[in-house]
């Protein structure tokens, strides 16, 4: 429990002299209204996570003597995640001060995971897949949350039964080949022109492939599904 208690203390950094000596009867900042802050602040930046959310802000050491704020604000630094084990900070424009907390929050919601062990390259069917509920906010980014993200991709890697599926260890199926024969769709505001070519590499849905007309001009377009690829003009 201590080092629970340590995990959500303060890691407090005063700024423009914030922790210096206020005039006699001067207000003092309420500690609470500042966990309140950062704990409404990170709520509304979870609001599109999806599952259960839950937000746990640590305390202001009470030797802080900090000057009273109108409106105290909270924000993350560059790069800080709004999720998991993270850092907010607090501050005041007038009188200027800014701490930061320690805060946890938890995103419990599904994940998909491998039934079953999944081979390399080979396309993933619903079958094979299950539903894991977690705290997904303590998982590695990209982790999927929605079967239609897993099946038809094909793992990266093998994988064995358990793992929990995220996008980088699975690719979307090859929509078009090396050496297909293809349908050019050049698209305008008010045209659309189609033409054979010949594709120069793989691709998946939506990823950009070379082909080769048949005057030999080489171009690059999106790789579509049904053996298409399309230019935008």
């Amino acid at each position: 429990m201590k080092q629970q208690l340590v995990a959500f203390s303060l890691i407090a950094l005063l700024m423009g002299g914030a922790q210096a000596q206020q005039a006699p009867g001067a207000q003092r900042q309420k500690p609470e209204a500042l966990r309140s802050v950062a704990e409404q602040f990170l709520k509304a930046q979870s609001a599109g996570l999806p599952g259960e959310v839950s937000v746990k802000v640590g305390g202001v050491d009470p030797r802080l003597s900090l000057p009273a704020c109108p409106a105290p604000e909270a924000f993350l630094q560059p790069g800080a995640r709004p999720w998991g084990k993270t850092t907010v900070g607090v501050r005041c424009n007038a009188p200027a001060w800014s701490l930061y907390l320690q805060a946890q929050v938890s995103v419990v919601a599904d994940y998909v995971a491998a039934a079953v062990p999944l081979a390399q390259g080979q396309p993933v069917a619903q079958g094979q897949l299950v539903l894991v509920k977690a705290d997904i906010a303590a998982m590695p980014n990209g982790i999927i949350t929605e079967l239609a993200q897993a099946i038809g991709r094909t793992p990266t890697v093998s994988l064995p039964a358990g793992t929990a599926l995220r996008l980088d260890v699975l690719r979307s199926q090859q929509v078009v080949k090396q050496g297909q024969a293809v349908r050019l769709v050049s698209r305008g505001s008010n045209f659309s022109v189609s033409s054979e070519a010949k594709a120069i590499n793989n691709a998946s849905d939506g990823q950009v492939v070379q082909v080769r007309t048949r005057s030999g001009t080489v171009v690059s377009g999106l790789a579509r599904d049904g053996g298409m690829v399309e230019i935008v003009l």
